[in-house]
């Protein structure tokens, strides 16, 4: 009975190419997570004065149209949604005419192939 449980330990035998493979994954997760750190070290601080930046923009357009916080906030949710969804304010023309879609789909199959 011992030997049947070493008997599934010896089938995953660790040679040289394993072990370069592993370290060679370890390196890279370690570049990764060091590259993260440093992103996110470097780009923190203008994201925060960026986003205290637009605080202040809203509570000034807030004060100067006597608009709530609360009702401006949902406004711009809304405006999100519509962008998010392909509405332009400038409709000079629709989004998905013919010459875009034509444009699009000759991106698509040159981009992954015919």
């Amino acid at each position: 009975m011992p030997d049947q449980r070493l008997q599934g330990c010896r089938s995953l035998h660790f040679n040289e190419d394993n072990g370069r493979f592993v370290l060679l994954a370890i390196l890279i997760l370690l570049y990764l997570l060091c590259g993260a750190a440093v992103f996110s070290a470097i780009e923190r601080p203008s994201e925060l004065q960026a986003h205290a930046r637009w605080n202040r923009t809203l509570l000034n357009f807030s004060e100067t149209f006597n608009i709530s916080l609360q009702d401006l906030n949902s406004f711009l949710r809304e405006y999100e949604a519509a962008i998010a969804a392909g509405i332009r304010a400038d409709a000079l023309r629709p989004r998905w005419d013919f010459t875009g879609a034509f444009y699009f789909v000759g991106t698509v199959v040159s981009t992954i192939g015919g």
